[in-house]
């Protein structure tokens, strides 16, 4: 594309954390944003292509910190066995599926990992590139120094090690890593980034203590944790709906799954005590989030889509809503999903809409007012200043 295009908003939402902005237009020219301006000011220029989403809101592209795009997020147990079951072309089937369900809503950059059967490695190998979405890959999650010393991350983009179980899983059939091994891992990680998953105040002030990049979940970590990473710059991926989950699902015993802002909870008996752990733990969590904010901890959305009721593209709504139930603007909200993904795992064509920066944002029918709400619904997707050619907005279904 050479051509010059105009793009008006009637509100914009640039991804820095700013106010949003009101009647603005993008200049384009190559699918990099070269102006930004009040509509009022637009150029008069003849020929030029003007696009009018005035009666829209525009933000950047969304990235999800924390997904797992080769699992299945059925409540199903019997789905999931499937899955895992069977053979490389439904496997590649069910993959495609959660890559579209990303894109389709607005999640146009995922950091996978736990990729046991190189599904996803073998899919970007194919791909060139030319995915529809940007993935970054930490391969097969680390769960011991045997697991990291592998070789299965050789290829990847960075390094996710487990050091705690995931906050809902009671037991692990995986032997933890003890702080030695922790240590050893990030010694030999050959420069890559380092995520570290760890839950309860002494794992991860230990993963602190031995120079992680980022921690994913962080529950129970406490004040004095969120002051180290406030001090040392170190991320944290907090992924609060997978207790919000396990709170909604609690009442019946059963598995819960998000779908456009509603509940569908299987059927189960109920956990003696279930209810009250999961009240205490998101209530934690939320706190935690609230003081995270005040301290200047820099936060990124990751939602853990490929887990039990986490759906892949769709959940990060729900994230996004518990970031503003916790007191983040939403402008706020939109910069922690979005810049600050893009930041950390280096996807230098998502993020910030600035000048010299690519021109690839989701646009959302209606006022800033009804986001994020809105974004479980696009109006449209554009990649480098132009329309997206793999969104559709009323999808065909077919049989």
């Amino acid at each position: 594309m050479d051509e010059t295009r105009f793009i008006v908003a009637g509100r914009f939402i640039d991804g820095s954390g700013a106010d949003v902005g009101r009647n603005v237009f993008l200049q384009v020219k190559d699918g990099i944003i070269t102006a930004i301006g009040s509509a009022a000011d637009l150029p008069r220029n003849e020929g030029a292509a003007i696009d009018d989403l005035s009666h829209c809101t525009i933000v950047p592209a969304l990235v999800d910190c924390s997904v797992s795009l080769s699992r299945s997020p059925s409540v199903d147990r019997r789905v999931r066995f499937s899955a895992e079951e069977a053979d490389l072309a439904k496997k590649e089937a069910m993959l495609a599926r959660h890559i579209n369900d990303c894109h389709a809503h607005g999640v146009l950059g995922v950091a996978d990992s736990d990729d046991m059967t190189g599904l996803v490695a073998r899919y970007l190998g194919r791909m060139e590139q030319k995915s529809i979405i940007d993935i970054r890959t930490s391969g097969r999650l680390c769960r011991s120094g045997q697991d990291c010393a592998g070789g299965d991350s050789a290829g990847s983009d960075f390094l996710k090690i487990g050091y705690s179980g995931d906050i809902e899983d009671e037991e692990t059939p995986y032997p933890r890593m003890n702080y030695e091994g922790l240590c050893r891992v990030l010694q030999h990680r050959d420069g890559k980034k380092a995520v570290v998953v760890a839950n309860g105040q002494q794992q991860v002030e230990e993963a602190l203590e031995a120079g992680c990049d980022a921690i994913e979940q962080g529950y129970a970590m406490g004040e004095d944790n969120l002051r180290k990473m406030a001090d040392k710059g170190v991320l944290w991926i907090p992924s609060v709906l997978r207790a919000k989950n396990g709170l909604d699902g609690a009442g019946s015993g059963g598995d819960v799954c998000c779908r456009f802002s509603q509940r569908y909870v299987a059927p189960g008996k109920p956990v003696p005590g279930a209810e009250a752990f999961w009240k205490k733990m998101l209530a934690e969590q939320l706190n935690q989030l609230r003081f995270a904010r005040k301290l200047g901890v820099t936060t990124a959305v990751g939602t853990g889509a490929g887990s039990v009721g986490i759906l892949h593209g769709e959940s990060m709504v729900e994230e996004m809503k518990l970031f503003i139930k916790a007191g983040y603007s939403l402008e706020e909200t939109i910069h922690c999903a979005s810049e600050n993904g893009v930041g950390f795992f280096g996807m230098e064509k998502l993020g910030r809409l600035m000048v010299g920066r690519q021109a690839t944002f989701l646009i959302a029918r209606g006022t800033a007012k009804q986001l994020p709400r809105k974004l479980s619904y696009l109006e449209g997707i554009y990649i480098d200043g132009e329309p997206s050619t793999a969104y559709r907005k009323n999808p065909v279904k077919t049989a």
